[in-house]
């Protein structure tokens, strides 16, 4: 066992995360285990910061598919070892989201990329799949009481149904409790505030920003 401190080992969990190091990240999450160190923090400040960055570099075109999966494999490594030591009520699920692709669309790389982010950045996901229906999307979101939808899609002829999601929303009077956030290729801000959406999210790093900033409305 080195001589880290807690802030050090926080700092060498999101490395191990960023340089895509399952070795490294499962090594130093027993570390903070047998240290006693707090678990939700080093997940928190250590494993979902690298998990942040690598998304940051998605986004600036620095890594890509492949890259981000393999960070997300370092920071599973070390979900694995540090979640049992949570203690509890320590955890703290931001919002529950409902995502899925638009029905009469199969294309889930995207939609993929935005649950792994939204899963390491403390969100509890939902995820429906692709080809939902827009009222599978609702019917889902009552019933999981989540406060946020967020719907993709990479066809322009599909795009409708997420308007039709907005709708039902409405005529069921469930828009001050439910947000919904799209995104995907064809999609744009323009499009988002016609349907009367609740934001747009241009990739996935970006998705999580959105999706904490609807989740503080719902507050």
């Amino acid at each position: 066992m080195t001589d880290m401190t807690k802030e050090e080992l926080h700092r060498g969990l999101a490395d191990a995360v960023v340089n895509m190091d399952e070795a490294t990240s499962a090594r130093l999450s027993e570390e903070a285990v047998e240290r006693r160190y707090d678990a939700f923090e080093a997940i928190d400040h250590g494993l979902a910061k690298g998990m942040e960055t690598a998304g940051r570099l998605f986004e600036e075109e620095e890594y890509f598919v492949p890259e981000l999966l393999m960070c997300a494999d370092a920071l599973n490594a070390g979900v694995d070892i540090l979640k049992p030591h949570i203690k509890r009520g320590k955890q703290d699920i931001r919002c529950k989201i409902v995502i899925g692709v638009i029905s009469g669309d199969t294309h889930d790389i995207g939609k993929n990329l935005v649950k792994l982010m939204l899963s390491s950045s403390g969100f509890e996901v939902v995820d429906l799949g692709r080809d939902v229906p827009p009222q599978s999307f609702v019917d889902r979101a009552v019933e999981e009481g989540a406060g946020i939808i967020m719907i993709s899609s990479l066809m322009t002829t599909t795009m409708e149904g997420m308007w039709e999601v907005v709708r039902m929303l409405e005529e069921r009077g469930l828009r001050d409790r439910i947000k919904v956030a799209v995104g995907g290729g064809p999609v744009s801000q323009g499009f988002a505030d016609k349907i009367g959406a609740d934001g747009y999210s241009p990739n996935a790093n970006h998705a999580v920003r959105l999706a904490a900033e609807l989740a503080a409305t719902l507050a």
